[in-house]
């Protein structure tokens, strides 16, 4: 979870820094850092190798819990305590196995690939800029951006590795498999132990409006 919130910071560090995302409107660069902060987060972990390893705790079952409450002599179990102010109604949802399966798996494909400084740069503008998003009103200007990043990285790829025509592809399939992992279970995952129920969406606004 720490090595996660500082890859956020560098993350959100690294955007701040781009200067044609300087140039769009607050509310621009707060819908798409909304839309894309897991995905970039991600690439971020994946550009600092950090290992990410997941013990399964097996929470007692309610049989379980009646069992052990009636070894002590309280044959009825006690109502379940009221969730703390602010914490909602219900608890979250902990990330399946699958679904952390699929993180490892999208970490160890970037790492199989050996992904350059300057191909996460140009991946990360492709995640960025994406003006599919609703309710921009920069779209045209934004589809640009997003279409330098891919021609860059396909330059870039032509330049450097002039023997493996099917590079670029294989970073696309990276890009792909960004798009099938939820931003809710990167949320749970490495977030919800820190902020608990604090809103994402006000943490990236204040993050994004702090000098980093």
């Amino acid at each position: 979870c720490k090595a996660a919130s500082a890859v956020l910071v560098k993350t959100l560090r690294f955007v701040q820094n781009v200067p044609c995302f300087q140039e769009l409107p607050l509310e621009e660069q707060l819908l798409l850092v909304r839309s894309c902060w897991a995905p970039l987060l991600l690439l971020g972990l994946a550009q600092d190798r950090v290992p990410l390893e997941t013990v399964e705790s097996a929470e007692p079952s309610m049989l379980q819990r009646i069992l052990t409450a009636r070894r002590h002599g309280e044959h009825t179990p006690h109502r379940a305590p009221a969730p703390p102010p602010g914490r909602g109604h219900h608890s979250p949802h902990p990330p399946s196995a699958g679904e952390i399966q699929a993180i490892k798996g999208f970490l160890a494909k970037c790492w199989s690939l050996d992904i350059s400084t300057k191909e996460y740069a140009y991946l990360k503008g492709t995640v960025l800029f994406n003006p599919d998003l609703p309710g921009l009103q920069c779209t045209q200007y934004i589809e640009g951006l997003q279409r330098e990043a891919q021609q860059a990285l396909n330059e870039h790829v032509r330049l450097i590795h002039r023997g493996d025509e099917a590079r670029f592809a294989k970073l696309n399939v990276v890009l792909s498999l960004l798009r099938s992992i939820n931003a809710n279970v990167i949320a749970e995952l490495f977030f919800r132990p820190i902020i608990g129920a604090v809103n994402m969406d006000d943490m990236l606004l204040e993050m994004l409006c702090a000098k980093l």
